[in-house]
């Protein structure tokens, strides 16, 4: 974990080691410090605002390099730098104020090199005035919308009455205009992101407590 302030290492400290499969391994108060602990690892809990002025795309990127997921975990003051750490590759955004259950699974998720979609980075996204657009007709959108959203080749192309084939030629056009725009979309999740992104889902909704 990478914070420096010690109350937040303290408190992820405690929430994993109820955990079997979860360790905290080591912390510093910059990813350099980190890394001269030890580069054996799954993946880094990597708090926005350090003290020695990296920002946070340097460091996901850093970190990438060497083959190590980070989990963004902020207050979530600075859409700023959510949206830096969302555009080097993060694989999840936690906020401080988060429940136990969120931060497990997001730091599960990410040790397992897989992302989780959270309201917040979907936030952080929405407002990002750098993002390149992609213009899709609005058969395109709808076959992305439907896909993304859990659906197949086969349960789309019924939808819309067509083959899957033609859903597949369809979904290779939208992969090849958001590589063009600098936005790949390698999983099913990189396509969801993309169509929340621009607007052609709504933004996922914070479970609400029971």
């Amino acid at each position: 974990m990478v914070d420096d302030h010690r109350a937040p290492v303290w408190g992820i400290e405690r929430i994993l080691e109820r955990q079997d499969d979860l360790s905290l391994v080591a912390s510093g108060t910059t990813v350099t410090e980190l890394l001269e602990q030890t580069t054996d690892l799954d993946v880094v809990i990597l708090d926005l605002r350090l003290g020695d002025g990296t920002t946070p795309r340097e460091n996901v990127a850093r970190l990438a390099e060497r083959g190590i997921g980070t989990v963004v975990y902020t207050s979530g003051e600075h859409p700023d730098l959510l949206r830096s750490a969302a555009r080097a590759g993060t694989l999840g955004v936690v906020l401080k104020s988060a429940d136990e259950e969120e931060i497990v699974g997001a730091v599960r998720a990410g040790g397992l090199g897989q992302e989780s979609l959270t309201t917040e980075w979907a936030a952080a996204i929405d407002g990002d005035p750098n993002l390149d657009a992609v213009e899709l007709s609005p058969q395109l959108q709808r076959v992305l919308a439907l896909y993304a959203s859990g659906g197949t080749s086969i349960s789309v192309g019924h939808e819309l009455g067509v083959s899957p084939d033609t859903v597949n030629e369809y979904l290779k056009r939208i992969r090849q205009k958001y590589a063009d725009a600098g936005r790949p979309t390698r999983t099913k999740l990189d396509l969801f992101k993309r169509a929340v992104e621009d607007g052609w889902l709504p933004m996922p909704e914070r479970p609400r407590p029971e």
